[in-house]
């Protein structure tokens, strides 16, 4: 799974140097490529239409010239370069959610197709491109948007992108409503029948959480009945009312996050996604100062990772030999209940010595001291919310096999018959 972050709010369009270094200081190894900085939805708003009192921006407009928007990115790319940045997402320019141009079919697909040419050129595989849906009659979407697409296809067959097309909601009269493929069982249908005129896998999914979330819609239900067609999740927080792009978790009410994390991080563990989750936070990070931006971004980089590690826990526990556990408390008997006939562990251990010898859910409950006889390509999960202590403490005892964190945040089920208070690794003494 890779972490990716949108450069919106953080990166400057004329001097892209210094925000692409900031995100690589921050720990980010990838970049989303979002073409839309330099022609966005505004402009596209005011193409045909520049006069008297109407600024124009100065320099090239590429509504005006779209052959450009290589030469316009050529600076932004080669920063990412030298900054060691990937650049394996794109988004092509598009328009607004309430915007009122209805002629803007053949602009765009011109964007779209010098889009998938930069994305060849800066080596990124994947290409969002949304649905046009601007002055399209009821029931005529699929007839316009297919040609739309295969025509793309078509043109840069030879250049290695896919296409991701894009869950939309639509503003009307102020009023966020389910837009072009929000509803997974359409999205999934186009996705297929656009596969099989294009004669390959030409086309991939790309879900946006903030869509979803503004629409109201079950995500873990849109991303099972996506499935593997699902290649990229934009992972962006909003207040459910605007389109807004903040950073997961921030939005929240009387200390419960707004937005349904828990159904999205189940949906795509049940669906095994191992894709690209893109960070945008381009709103949180506008209203931080410059000066503060640095650990804003490395915070936002923990929480891609925290993203990745909770979709992709069933990875972690296959990819080794063998494992055992650290805890014999409510975690310990959540791995069990979910994991532990699939995955089954050695032993769990405890500190507590009053539980020594003891049966937990099938499990021995061991001394830590035993921990270190395990083979090397044994890993220890720690099934207690005192991670970092238990991890010092093994580090201590000289135990170095890979540690792992197990929580039980985002199970498939949850138990609600916990156990009394006090029992659990850190009950009791330490050896």
């Amino acid at each position: 799974m890779e972490i990716l972050c949108a450069p919106s709010g953080i990166v400057s369009r004329e001097r892209p140097e210094q925000g692409i270094l900031d995100l690589a200081e921050a720990g980010f190894r990838n970049m989303l490529l979002d073409m839309g900085m330099y022609c966005p939805p505004g402009e596209l708003e005011q193409t045909g239409r520049s006069g008297k009192g109407q600024e124009r921006r100065p320099g090239i407009l590429l509504s005006e010239c779209p052959s450009e928007l290589g030469n316009c990115l050529k600076t932004m790319v080669e920063s990412c370069r030298r900054s060691g940045l990937g650049m394996p997402l794109a988004a092509a320019p598009c328009l607004a959610g309430d915007t009122g141009r209805e002629d803007m079919g053949e602009l765009l697909g011109r964007l779209a197709g010098e889009s998938v040419r930069v994305c060849a050129e800066a080596g990124a595989g994947y290409l969002m491109v949304k649905p046009l849906f601007a002055g399209i009659a009821r029931g005529k979407e699929w007839d316009v948007n297919r040609e739309y697409y295969l025509r793309l296809a078509r043109e840069e067959n030879d250049k290695g992108v896919m296409i991701l097309l894009v869950n939309q909601c639509r503003n009307i009269n102020g009023r966020m409503a389910r837009g072009i493929c929000a509803e997974a069982e359409e999205a999934a249908a186009w996705v297929d029948r656009l596969n099989r005129e294009a004669g390959g896998e030409r086309f991939g999914f790309c879900m946006d959480v903030g869509a979803y979330n503004l629409c109201g819609q079950n995500m873990r239900e849109a991303a099972v009945t996506l499935g593997s067609r699902v290649k990229a999740v934009i992972l962006r927080d909003c207040d459910t009312q605007r389109e807004n792009a903040m950073l997961p978790f921030t939005y929240v009410g009387q200390g419960q996050s707004r937005t349904d994390w828990l159904g999205l991080i189940r949906g795509l563990r049940e669906i095994g996604f191992d894709g690209l989750l893109a960070l945008a936070f381009g709103d949180t990070a506008s209203a931080f100062s410059p000066l503060l931006r640095p650990g804003l971004l490395q915070l936002a980089r923990d929480v891609g990772e925290y993203f990745g590690w909770q979709i992709g826990i069933e990875g972690r526990l296959k990819k080794y030999g063998s494992r055992v556990l650290f805890g014999a408390g409510n975690m310990c008997r959540n791995y069990m209940k979910c994991y532990g006939r699939q995955y089954p562990p050695l032993f769990t251990c405890d500190n507590n010595p009053a539980l020594w010898g003891e049966d937990f859910c099938g499990l021995e409950i061991k001394p830590p001291e035993k921990l270190k006889d395990l083979p090397e390509d044994c890993a220890i999960f720690i099934c207690n919310i005192y991670y970092r202590e238990i991890k010092r403490q093994l580090r201590e005892m000289n135990v170095r096999n890979p540690i792992e964190f197990f929580n039980d945040e985002y199970m498939p089920s949850f138990h609600y018959d916990r156990l009394p208070a006090g029992r659990g690794a850190l009950a009791g003494s330490k050896p």
